[in-house]
């Protein structure tokens, strides 16, 4: 039974997220890409296409280089990354994307689409660009100042 009372701000962030995810990846399942999972999506979300080192991901992701070499490995035996020799340091490895993996790639960024039209089917169309359109302010008014001011 859900409480009667107003959901929290957090709630409103996290719920619609988590529903979202949710959906997302057992479509991505259904696609063929069974084995990743949600943790896996703080290295594509931060790779270049080009490619990227591994202290760049980690850092990008706000994680431990060693917890992001544990999520490339994973990828890598899935067939999803590849690492070489950086061209630029030797002494570094450089983290690319492999065809399996573009196509992963390629399949989230088309669901994502496709929810975001689900939304405007549920909210309709301006409501839905108003939406996306407050949380972009959001987002950039959140970059430049993430905690409150103090009173």
């Amino acid at each position: 039974m859900r409480p009667s009372h107003k959901p929290t701000f957090g709630r409103l962030f996290r719920e619609p997220h988590r529903i979202y995810l949710d959906w997302q990846y057992r479509a991505l399942a259904a696609r063929g890409f069974p084995d990743i999972r949600i943790a896996h999506s703080a290295v594509f979300r931060s790779i270049a296409p080009d490619g990227s080192r591994l202290t760049d991901l980690a850092a990008l992701a706000g994680m431990t280089k060693q917890s992001m070499a544990y999520l490339v490995g994973q990828l890598v035996g899935f067939g999803y990354l590849t690492l070489s020799e950086d061209p630029g340091d030797g002494r570094a490895r450089l983290v690319r994307l492999t065809e399996r993996g573009r196509r992963f790639m390629a399949a989230a960024q088309d669901l994502s689409e496709r929810y975001e039209a689900h939304v405007a089917n549920l909210l309709g169309r301006e409501d839905a660009r108003q939406l996306r359109a407050l949380l972009e302010r959001l987002l950039t008014a959140l970059e430049s100042e993430p905690e409150p001011r103090r009173r």
